[in-house]
């Protein structure tokens, strides 16, 4: 009998040993994907048509740039690594402005974001004189330290695609024009009676 409930005992402790030792994967975040990320190879292979190339390529333009300005925001701003990601940002769009990135970074700190996810992208095309502008209209949700969300914020970004050609082929590069733009007001200014 006692054999017999040592060899228990004995089984016992080496089930909880090797139950203890297992280790959970846990999920890397958005902001260490960006970080150890080589943008080697960051769209699809599949086939697409222009428009949902333009949206996906758009959509992943807004999570990057809202990344890395999470990221500046959160950091010291006065280290290497902060002006390296500062240029990061910068190159996002097509004139250095720093008054729009301001913006950005902001709204960041005022409402304490620790992360960003878009959703619900839209690419839109409008016409003013002889111009064609084209804008994106998405829905963004930010998250605090403790991944609650804070909200769901109505986001409109105007963006370019220049032309880049490279060897026989029609390439485009990705800048933004304004980020957050606000719509405008279609009433006329003038003297009221």
């Amino acid at each position: 009998m006692k054999k017999r409930n040592s060899f228990f005992a004995l089984l016992l402790a080496i089930l909880l040993f090797t139950f203890s030792c297992e280790k959970k994967k846990e999920e890397i975040s958005d902001l260490e994907k960006i970080r150890s990320s080589s943008n080697k190879k960051s769209y699809p292979a599949t086939k697409m048509d222009s428009v949902q190339a333009i949206a996906f390529i758009t959509k992943q333009k807004v999570q990057e740039l809202l990344d890395l300005s999470i990221l500046y925001t959160n950091g010291n701003r006065d280290t290497e690594i902060d002006s390296v990601i500062y240029g990061q940002i910068e190159n996002y769009f097509a004139k250095n402005d720093s008054a729009k990135l301001n913006r950005i970074f902001r709204e960041i700190d005022t409402l304490q974001v620790k992360s960003a996810k878009v959703g619900d992208l839209e690419v839109l095309k409008k016409i003013e004189g002889t111009d064609t502008l084209d804008f994106a209209k998405f829905n963004v949700e930010y998250f605090d330290k403790k991944n609650r969300s804070i909200g769901n914020f109505q986001k409109n970004a105007q963006y370019v695609l220049q032309l880049s050609p490279v060897k026989f082929k029609k390439e485009f590069k990705f800048y933004f024009v304004d980020f957050d733009v606000k719509p405008k007001d279609s009433t006329s200014v003038g003297v009221m009676r």
